[in-house]
């Protein structure tokens, strides 16, 4: 059975939408012969059967068109084949325009900077030199290990592909000259002179024995080391010195002398508040601005690779959503770990192995205990009145009289004013707020000297510091405090350093209770609960009427905008109520310390240097300390011991005898 021949007013239009798609794509395939042939061909079954010979359709779809009788059904399907083949044209021939659009816009780009090159250079203004061989010399100079220069040869590799007009050319630029500028083979040798290191750090600072000691260890172990052929990894004994202590008494620059002493740079890192994990082990280079982290930037503005680095204010640092700053320190503080520490920036190994790393802290308890367990701690706990006198005269002085322009010649200042201006105008453990006095002094001086009011040199007497002055800020008032039965002199510890607290109690009528007042932590608050119960439990052997248990007590503790908390308030609260009760003041020239159990055991407690010393600028003669913490008295300076007495008990009955006075009993 043959074919139908015959074509109906569809057929015709399907026939010319056939013919119209594949004169499209064979003129696109650069055929235009076939189109020529297909327009002589009016007959749309011929023009369907023609298909047969298109090398687009496979073999199926032949067959498949052959099978076909009908005209109509032929050419939907033939029609349909070939958009098909004409879309599948279009797309190769648009990749195709746009490869090639961008080869001849490269190709363009290359020409014009030849040309711009070559006009540069016969302007005289080629003086940038190649930068990629100015990078790959670097790059070969710069002592890098293996592994970090093969990071940054790839790294060049990239730059040399990356056209200047693509942002990450400025990126990949700035990476390369981290990693140049980095001191990879610099080093330092260190001045292991025992003698001279000890004189520079008793230059720099009075007093701080124990540190200097610490110091010169060290010194003397890389000595030894050296001079015997011991292989020495660089680092400080194992673990990190931190200095722990108020503010003012030379922590940081501390560390200054330490790298002076040691013939290393010195570099500081400020901690306080910083709260992002980036600032310690950098941004990742998929951020925009990224940066490494505060250690690289440290090392490569050392100059070496061995530098004393300070960790300023390790006990301030924060926590958020950025991360803990903290735990990115455990690795750098780690001298089993920190040989390989890896910044995120650089993504390179950075060898602190060979750092002296040393922190500082003013409390303890801030810091994070896994911290904590890297390091070797130190303790600055403050001055002596004397040794204030020396390092005023040694060093405070004369940084104060060079900044008001004046000179040595110019200003007289007696020993006997600057006892006046460190008893009567500041009351702290360090010399930052003497040294501010001391620029006031100098500055009233100045202005004397330039108002014409007096010639040089101007005499400063202890009349003379109350009239640049003023009146005076802090005067002795443990007598005055303490005239009155209820009144206790406590010791205590603070971020500032030691301080005396006066803790008051009275009581009156009305529910039976305790009220506390003075921000009191949770700590302090117990032990005012244990010590009301240890006096009622006791009224007997105290000689109490045992009825004052109806009644309601208050124990406040003066200055109540400042918090305050632990457990070394428990025998001066206790004395506080038995002083009350009994009509019997304590004694004004008595402080104490130490916490109180319920069976008026008196246990130990922390900080008795810094104690003993805020005592003795408060005027004190007496300390009652727990028995147990007698042998923290060694670290009290020797002319603190013999102006003073102190008291080690074990039990309440011994503080009551010992604190309150007799004589002076007073109507309950």
């Amino acid at each position: 059975m043959g074919r139908r021949q015959w074509s109906s007013e569809r057929a015709t239009t399907l026939a010319r939408e056939y013919r119209a798609v594949i004169e499209n794509i064979v003129e696109a395939r650069g055929n235009p012969e076939v189109a020529m042939f297909l327009r002589n061909i009016r007959e749309p079954g011929a023009l369907a059967d023609m298909s047969g010979y298109s090398p687009d359709l496979t073999f199926e779809q032949k067959i498949e068109v052959l099978e076909t009788l009908d005209v109509e059904e032929r050419l939907d399907k033939v029609l349909e084949w070939s958009r098909e083949t004409l879309d599948e044209v279009r797309v190769t021939e648009k990749i195709r325009g746009e490869v090639e659009d961008g080869f001849r816009t490269a190709q363009r780009e290359a020409i014009l900077r030849q040309q711009m090159a070559a006009i540069r250079k016969e302007l005289g203004e080629d003086d940038s030199g190649d930068i990629i061989e100015e990078y790959r010399t670097k790059i070969e100079t710069s002592g890098m290990p293996e592994a970090v220069r093969a990071e940054a040869e790839k790294e060049l590799k990239r730059l040399e592909r990356t056209p200047e007009q693509n942002m990450e050319h400025g990126w990949i630029r700035t990476y390369l000259d981290w990693m140049t500028e980095i001191p990879w083979g610099v080093r330092s040798d260190d001045l292991l002179e025992v003698t001279e290191a000890r004189r520079i750090l008793d230059e720099d600072h009075t007093g701080l024995e124990e540190v200097k000691d610490r110091i010169i260890e060290h010194l003397a172990v890389r000595k030894l080391k050296k001079e015997r052929g011991i292989e020495d990894s660089g680092r400080a004994g194992g673990a990190i010195i931190t200095l722990v202590g108020p503010p003012g008494v030379g922590k940081t620059s501390l560390g200054e002398s330490v790298a002076r002493a040691l013939g290393r740079k010195f570099g500081r890192i400020a901690l306080g508040g910083i709260r992002d994990e980036a600032e310690i082990r950098g941004h990742r280079r998929t951020y925009v601005g990224a940066l490494p982290g505060r250690l690289a930037r440290a090392m490569k503005d050392a100059g070496t690779m061995n530098p004393v680095l300070l960790l300023d204010e390790v006990d301030k640092v924060g926590a958020d959503w950025r991360g803990d700053p903290s735990s990115a320190l455990l690795e750098v503080l780690d001298p089993a770990q920190n040989h390989t520490f890896r910044d995120h920036y650089l993504d390179v190994d950075l060898d602190l192995s060979e750092v002296l790393f040393i922190a500082t802290a003013n409390v303890v308890e801030q810091i994070p205990g896994p911290l904590l367990d890297r390091m070797e701690l130190l303790r600055l706990d403050g001055y002596t009145e004397d040794e204030k006198v020396e390092i005023a005269r040694e060093h405070l002085l004369g940084r104060r009289i060079t900044d008001s322009g004046l000179s040595e010649d110019e200003i007289e200042v007696t020993d006997e004013a600057l006892r006046v201006v460190i008893t009567e105008y500041t009351r702290e453990a360090g010399v930052r707020n003497l040294e501010r006095q001391l620029g006031k002094l100098t500055r009233k001086a100045a202005t004397r000297i330039a108002s014409g009011e007096g010639t040089p040199p101007v005499n400063v007497d202890v009349d003379r510091v109350k009239d640049f002055l003023g009146r005076s800020r802090f005067h002795p008032e443990a007598a005055e405090r303490t005239s009155v039965p209820g009144v206790a002199t406590g010791l205590a510890v603070t971020g500032m350093g030691g301080d005396v607290l006066f803790i008051e109690a009275t009581t009156m009528d009305g529910e039976a209770g305790l009220t506390l007042t003075g921000q009191l932590g949770d700590v302090m608050k117990e032990s005012a609960q244990i010590a009301l119960s240890y006096v009622r439990s006791h009224a007997v052997e105290l000689g109490l009427d045992p009825s004052f248990g109806n009644k309601r007590f208050h124990l406040h503790v003066p200055a109540g905008a400042v918090p305050k908390d632990g457990p070394s308030a428990g025998i001066t609260m206790t004395t506080a109520l038995v002083s009350l009760l009994t009509g019997r003041p304590v004694k004004d020239t008595v402080g104490m310390t130490g916490e109180v159990t319920l069976q008026g055991r008196v246990l130990p407690i922390g900080g008795i240097k810094q104690k003993v010393l805020a005592a003795h600028r408060a005027g004190l003669t007496e300390v009652i300390i727990p028995a147990r913490n007698e042998a923290d008295l060694e670290d009290v300076p020797e002319k603190v011991l013999n102006e003073m007495t102190f008291h080690p008990v074990s039990d309440v009955a011994d503080v009551l005898s010992l604190a309150l006075d007799v004589e002076n009993a007073k109507a309950a």
